[in-house]
């Protein structure tokens, strides 16, 4: 293989593994405390007519996040804060956040 052959190979696979990285990250954006992957972890537990319990996976991200923080997203969203308030008792989590109207 000639020498601009192979620059031109190792400039194409530091693009694709640059570009891979990127990609991976963009997929969870941490926002207040946990990554919006995580998050996706309660969604059966606040979604639908009759959601089921959250699973253990679901209380430790919910235990690890800010609340409190994420109350304009629940707003925004127009998940039922009833759904919000029965996921945080199910995981044990008094302290509910101030945008819950309870």
């Amino acid at each position: 293989m000639g020498k601009n052959n192979t620059k031109i190979l190792i400039t194409a696979l530091v693009m694709v593994v640059t570009a891979a990285v990127m990609i991976e990250e963009a997929t969870s954006i941490p926002i207040c405390g946990v990554n919006t992957n995580d998050l996706k972890k309660c969604s059966p537990a606040v979604t639908g007519n009759n959601p089921p319990p959250p699973t253990p996976q679901c209380c430790k991200v919910a235990k690890a996040a800010n609340l409190e923080c994420l109350c304009p997203y629940f707003t925004r969203s127009g998940l039922d804060p009833a759904k919000i308030k029965a996921l945080g008792t199910n995981c044990g989590i008094t302290k509910n956040p101030s945008c819950l109207p309870w």
